[in-house]
């Protein structure tokens, strides 16, 4: 059986699974009878709903009547959400005298349910009237935005604890008393109806991006993850990573390291990956020499970053595609580097801890030899390769000589592919619980024990980056395939093998399925209600016109200064983050400080692309997990090792410096980000240094590299590591980055940028307040043509020559040029280009690896005598 499994499990067990763990305003009411059956139906109905919004089914059969528009679906999923929340989570902790009342929901509970779910299928029901008063809402209207508004904000505080909900207040009351805040964020205050109308009755609040996004991508792949780790796909993964890297120094550590990525893929939560993998991996971690603590911190550390890992990433993912304007295929391209070398260093550091400690791995069944090692890694490499070419080119042809027939084509080489794996998996025994195990098993058998459960992550992957389909229906034809795999892959086992009982796992994987819905849901019922409640903060920047005032209340704090700018958007995120879910968390701050970021990275000379701003508030709510004193991820993770929550949260956050520096040095050097990249070499070079200075940086934080660091090597590894992250920092100090063209040449220099470009200007004005204003701007030029009309239609901004001075003679409304603060007359002194003159930033990688040649000799002549 796999680790963690129950067989059979029965329909009123599932339904406790829509009830997650309890929050600090209360416990969790373990659902009964009515509210049983409510809590099943409703969490397996929503499932099924969104698997239909998903599939292009409503638009294959029927006239229209089952085909849901953006108002419809929002509104399900907020009544559904708000549906399950307040019948699964009581309003206050009851004593345990009072246990027996807890058994069904209060008929309070159900009145506010069921009244929540009407306010939110409201705009839905009554879309059509809606839409011809808009702007003009009646006292009904008001009426039933009010009382959503409170009930949202109560299903909030009832899953997500106060935090959020004060968050949403204070915007709130922003909306309604900004007349009395300072002067330099006043505004003039709304009417409670203008605030209920942009609210909730249009998609500029509640019902905005945020949830729209959790509607038509975000549950979808959770509900994916939920079925695969339902299937025995994360016991598989945790399995296969030990037996690859368990005989290693601190092999469980960095097996345990590698296992949680794999999680963290599915399920998107540092805490539920904790609790997950942490079962198995930190008891291990603590048998062969780990600290409850350091077993603790290390499953944190890996953790927290398997929600930064393509190609499932963690629902603030989704988000970026919307807010950024790209693709769910270029997030992931940007995402994937820094991602993995945050888990190679965190591999790195738990070998470093394992060496000082003088730990060994969990002895093997047969030793290998290490040429045996490198011919089975070449082996499965190289097959894996040649698999990928067979199925890339062989696919590519019959797309091109089947037509129609190709997608039935594609089905039956996938069936026949699974048949094929799960024929293969039959050979091996079933695995046993991981926690039990004192040898490790040979790697191949366990690789092919559970091979198909792959068949569905590859076929996301190829959905999303060969196809490039849409997330949601790239997630939705995963999550059939996987639907299959739940049910048939124990009954179709059990067959091949001979198993007379082979009738009676159907059943199985009936209510596997069923777990695997209900599991899908609940995992949901938080993020619905987190990126609903952050819908108050993107209507509010909406509605206020705050976003523009906070460019100028953060450049006055941090004095212009875009790394001060930065620690205080890194500090915000980890603050915010102690009490918000990482996606409420994201959803706020990027709404605030993105466009500030990148507006001071301009003025500062500095290109920072919007993908990369909004990378860096993602890390750092994501970090806010496992950052102490609240580090929520530290306590799930003390509560399993045994050990101190907070010196766990330390320990984690120690470990986790590592992924926090990254955001820092990918906004400085977007290479990292793989933007800019001109060749393969070129990406070879930023990768290879990437990797290099990030195990580096890992050695010097933990003061040993070959040896124990002394106090001038940590340094000089420190420095090598700055090099080799900003090598343009010290080319800037020998040859700047950019030269002044004159401004007359505006014309020529902009129509020879390539399509979607952005041209640098410096631009000299006064504002209305009578203050002289001296600044850099980029702005987009859009798509190729003459340097006038790239300007106008691009950038906004129509310039006007008078005796040699070239001034804003028009400005487009709402246009780029407008919202970087623009003004009539303003005069454009200079354009910024590249500096043609300035030699390759790479060449200083040299003397930073002459300068690592001379630590490494250093620590290997001390290791010598020590050795003696």
């Amino acid at each position: 059986m796999s680790p963690g499994r129950r067989p059979g499990v029965a329909l009123a067990g599932s339904a406790r699974l829509v009830v997650a763990e309890p929050v600090d305003n209360g416990g969790v009411r373990p659902p009964r009878s009515l509210t049983e059956r409510a809590l099943l139906y409703g969490a397996v109905l929503w499932s099924v709903f969104q698997l239909w919004v998903a599939s292009p089914l409503p638009y294959l059969f029927g006239d229209g009547i089952w085909v849901f528009n953006n108002t419809d679906t929002r509104s399900a999923h907020l009544a559904f959400a708000l549906l399950l929340a307040l019948l699964a989570y009581p309003a206050v902790k009851r004593p345990a005298v009072e246990a027996a009342t807890r058994v069904r929901a209060p008929l309070m509970d159900w009145l506010l349910a069921l009244l929540g779910a009407g306010c939110a299928l409201y705009l839905a029901v009554f879309a059509e009237d809606l839409a011809q008063r808009p702007g003009l809402p009646t006292d009904v209207d008001l009426a039933v935005a009010g009382v959503g508004l409170a009930l949202l904000l109560e299903a909030a505080r009832r899953t997500l604890g106060w935090p959020l909900v004060i968050v949403a207040i204070l915007f709130l009351a922003y909306v309604f008393l900004g007349h009395l805040a300072p002067e330099v964020v006043a505004w003039k205050g709304a009417a409670f109806g203008r605030a209920m109308d942009q609210m909730w009755l249009t998609q500029e609040g509640v019902f905005g991006v945020a949830l729209g996004v959790s509607t038509s991508m975000v549950f979808i792949f959770v509900l994916f993850g939920a079925l695969l780790e339902r299937s025995g796909a994360g016991s598989y993964f945790i399995w296969v990573t030990f037996s690859l890297l368990g005989h290693l120094r601190g092999g469980p550590a960095k097996a345990a390291v590698a296992s949680s990525g794999m999680t963290g893929l599915m399920s998107g939560s540092s805490i539920a990956n904790v609790v997950t993998t942490g079962t198995f991996t930190i008891p291990l971690m603590r048998r062969i020499g780990f600290s409850a603590e350091k077993a603790g911190a290390i499953e944190v550390a890996s953790s927290t970053n398997g929600q930064l890992t393509p190609p499932i990433m963690g629902a603030a993912a989704f988000l970026m595609i919307e807010f950024v304007g790209v693709s769910y295929a270029e997030v992931i391209t940007h995402a994937l580097l820094p991602a993995l070398i945050a888990y190679i260093a965190l591999l790195y550091i738990v070998h470093l801890e394992a060496c000082k400690a003088g730990m060994t791995g969990l002895p093997r069944r047969r030793e290998h030899t290490v040429l045996q090692a490198l011919f089975g890694f070449a082996t499965v490499l190289v097959g894996l390769m040649a698999l990928t070419a067979v199925v890339y080119l062989g696919f590519g042809w019959v797309k091109g000589g089947a037509g129609d027939w190709t997608p039935w084509i594609a089905v039956g080489g996938l069936a026949a592919a699974y048949l094929a794996l799960l024929k293969l998996s039959v050979r091996y025994p079933d695995l046993d619980r991981a926690d039990a195990i004192d040898v490790l098993p040979d790697i191949g058998p366990v690789v092919k024990s559970g091979l198909y459960f792959l068949l569905p992550v590859v076929l996301l992957v190829w959905c999303l980056t060969v196809e490039r389909l849409s997330p949601g229906l790239s997630a939705f034809w995963a999550t059939v395939m996987m639907i299959v795999v739940v049910v048939t892959h124990k009954p179709l086992r059990a067959a091949l093998r001979g198993d007379r009982q082979w009738r009676r796992r159907w059943r199985e994987g009936g209510q596997d399925l069923l777990a695997g819905l209900v599991m899908g849901a609940r995992n949901m019922v938080g993020i619905g209600i987190a990126t609903a409640v952050a819908g108050i903060v993107i209507g509010t920047v909406t509605l206020t016109g705050i976003g523009l005032v906070m460019t100028e209340f953060v450049g006055l704090v941090s004095g212009g200064s875009l790394f001060f700018m930065l620690l205080l958007t890194a500090g915000i995120s980890l603050l915010l983050g102690m009490g918000l879910p990482t996606t409420a968390n994201y959803i706020v701050v990027s709404s605030l400080m993105a466009p500030v970021i990148v507006t001071l990275g301009a003025q500062s000379g500095l290109v920072v692309p919007l993908i990369a701003v909004h990378l860096f508030v993602f890390y750092f709510g994501v970090l806010a997990d496992a950052t102490p004193p609240v580090g929520l991820a530290a306590y799930a993770a003390a509560a399993v090792s045994g050990g101190d929550p907070m010196r766990t949260g330390v320990q984690g956050f120690i470990y986790g410096i590592r992924t926090a520096v990254l955001p820092f040095m990918f906004i400085f050097n977007t290479e990292l980000l793989m933007i800019g990249i001109e060749s393969i070499a070129h990406a070879a070079l930023v990768i290879g240094a990437a990797v290099l200075g990030m195990l580096l940086f890992a050695a010097a934080m933990q003061g040993y590299w070959l040896t124990k660091n002394k106090l001038w090597e940590t340094a000089a590894l420190l420095l090598v590591v700055w090099t080799l992250f900003r090598p343009g920092f010290w080319m800037n100090k020998l040859e700047p980055e950019l030269a002044a063209e004159p401004v007359a040449k505006i014309y020529e220099i902009a129509a020879a940028l390539p399509a979607d470009a952005q041209i640098r200007l410096r631009v000299v004005g006064e504002t209305l307040e009578g203050e002289v204003v001296d600044k850099v701007v980029m702005l987009p030029v859009g798509a190729p043509g003459s340097g006038e009309d790239r300007l106008r239609v691009g950038a906004g901004l129509v310039l006007d020559e008078r005796q040699g001075r070239w001034l804003v003679d028009d400005l487009a409304f709402g246009g780029a040029a407008e919202k970087q603060q623009i003004d009539f007359g303003w005069e454009v002194t200079a354009v910024q280009v590249r500096n043609p003159d300035r030699p390759a930033k790479h060449w200083f990688y040299l003397p930073a690896l002459l300068l690592l040649a001379v630590v490494y000799r250093a620590q290997t002549r001390r290791a010598a005598r020590m050795a003696v």
